[in-house]
């Protein structure tokens, strides 16, 4: 079994260096790190709704490079800073997983970094595929 990690190098809030994996591949199972409405480093302003777009684009653009589509996320994890925020978290989350939903985990919790929602998945793609 081979094990592909993608972006160890990244850097975080302040241009720190993060000590873990975008993403990490194997056996056809891609497990990609929470992500956060993070750009150039840092969270951008802004509400549930675009703090939610720019996780979820963060999201899909390490699928992307790794090859995988939403069509092979198999489940999600979902952290809401404000249980308030769910059902506009949901009308955004269903623009994107809506004809594909996974499997799917969302609770509150208090963020490490300040942010309205932190999002993480697991895909799967055959090999051969």
């Amino acid at each position: 079994m081979s094990i592909k990690r993608y972006g160890a190098e990244q850097v975080g809030a302040g241009g720190k260096p993060l000590p873990f994996a975008r993403a990490v591949e194997a056996d056809g199972w891609l497990h990609v790190s929470g992500q956060v409405a993070m750009e150039n480093g840092e969270i951008i302003d802004g509400n549930i709704v675009a703090q939610t777009h720019k996780a979820i684009g963060n999201l899909l653009a390490i699928l992307k490079e790794a090859g995988y589509g939403v069509e092979h996320v198999v489940r999600v994890g979902v952290w809401l800073d404000d249980p308030r925020d769910f059902w506009s978290f949901n009308k955004i989350y269903q623009e994107y997983f809506g004809a594909h939903p996974p499997a799917r985990a969302c609770v509150q919790s208090s963020m490490m970094v300040d942010c309205k929602v932190e999002i993480d998945c697991v895909a799967y793609k055959p090999k051969n595929a």
